[in-house]
């Protein structure tokens, strides 16, 4: 089911500039309208982020495919999540043999999107929690994704980064960010890629947006 839209959907984003044959081969594989909500399943092989419930997204295909290739990951790089939401971007780094570690906040989604993880055999460690102070006890990371908009880079994700790993996260306001490449190029040490513009919902948490 959807095969064709998904191999379509994979050849856009190619045109788009994703040239990262793994990601490219994740998208084509993934079944993303397993992730998104019955109704709007038949949008699910758009290049669009889609509502998923919760006030929660799932993101534009190529912001998934974009930032999975700027994470630059081998086979087997432990990699952590900060936002599991729809399950969508664990699932394509878990497709493409990474070792995949997502926490998320909201407890209702963590459970729909577990079920839907368990159901596929999609073997991703989840948590509940602050994604903001990331997850200490299998740091240090070859790679860190940020799926939600920070005011500012958390202190705490870079430090969970091991040297030669990258942290990739949009920072800025609640309506647009830039997604920052960060790489960790020694102890304390970082070199930073910013590239415009994007939008994601807030990043909350102790070193993110706070909680009304």
């Amino acid at each position: 089911m959807y095969e064709r839209e998904r191999r379509d959907l994979a050849d856009s984003l190619s045109m788009k500039g994703i040239d990262d044959i793994y990601v490219l081969k994740a998208i084509g594989e993934v079944q993303r309208h397993r992730f998104v909500p019955d109704p709007i399943k038949h949008h699910a092989y758009n290049d669009v982020a889609l509502p998923i419930g919760f006030g929660q997204t799932i993101s534009q295909p190529f912001t998934v495919a974009y930032m999975t290739q700027a994470l630059k990951l081998k086979p087997n790089s432990k990699v952590l999540e900060i936002g599991t939401g729809s399950g969508y971007q664990a699932a394509i780094l878990y497709n493409m043999g990474m070792k995949v570690y997502s926490i998320e906040r909201q407890i209702e989604i963590l459970h729909v999107t577990q079920k839907l993880f368990d159901k596929m055999g999609i073997r991703v460690y989840t948590k509940y929690g602050d994604g903001t102070i990331g997850w200490d006890e299998f740091a240090p990371y070859n790679g860190i994704i940020v799926t939600a908009g920070s005011p500012s880079v958390p202190p705490t994700l870079m430090k969970q980064l091991d040297i030669g790993g990258r942290l990739v996260i949009p920072v800025g306001n609640k309506d647009s960010q830039i997604l920052k490449i960060i790489t960790k190029t020694a102890d304390d040490q970082f070199t930073t890629e910013e590239i415009p513009e994007f939008k994601f919902v807030p990043l909350i948490g102790r070193e993110g947006w706070k909680e009304k």
